[in-house]
């Protein structure tokens, strides 16, 4: 399937300044879009705002879309931009990867838990939001390392050692979660 044609019509209509096809467009990504911020922020009412802001931004610019990627991807962009500002006006902070940091590659056994969709989405808004930030954008995103790094203006070692540190505060608050029940 040819993704850069996806919706054609619809972004056509948009940049003809049609608002009836700016709404289908966003009845068609908002849901996604949202739930992107809300990862990311970890506030309903600021995942709102970015994603009202982002939408803004998107018809503002919908003329600059050349169908060289998919329509879908090019909001994600946007979206996932204007998390990281709203991150980095409240002053996000990333570790970075020093010396004293070792990372264990070393595969730990442990035995099989079921957790409930909740719990884990819980856990990931309690992490550090340097941390949330890097899980969510490789880990439910798709993005790699490399990507990320350029997004945030950090380097790679340092996305890797966040979502490292992530997975492994996640592991311990999924723990806690296990052993309270």
């Amino acid at each position: 399937m040819d993704y850069t044609s996806t919706h054609r019509d619809i972004v056509e209509e948009c940049q003809a300044g049609s608002r009836q096809a700016q709404f289908k467009l966003y009845q068609l990504y908002a849901k996604a879009m949202y739930n992107i911020c809300l990862r990311m922020v970890r506030n309903e009412l600021d995942a709102e705002d970015i994603l009202q802001n982002s939408f803004v931004n998107i018809f503002a610019k919908i003329d600059t879309f050349r169908f060289q990627s998919s329509i879908g991807a090019w909001i994600k962009r946007i979206v996932v931009n204007n998390c990281i500002n709203f991150m980095k006006k409240k002053r996000l902070e990333f570790q970075e990867l020093n010396d004293d940091y070792k990372l264990s590659i070393v595969p730990e056994e442990e035995p099989t838990v079921r957790l409930n969709v909740e719990a884990v989405h819980e856990a990931i808004y309690q992490l550090p939001d340097g941390y949330r930030i890097v899980f969510s954008l490789y880990m439910m995103e798709g993005y790699d390392h490399g990507e990320i790094a350029e997004i945030l203006n950090i380097s790679e070692a340092t996305s890797k050692s966040q979502y490292s540190r992530a997975k492994r505060k996640l592991k311990e608050l999924l723990s806690e979660t296990l052993t309270q029940r």
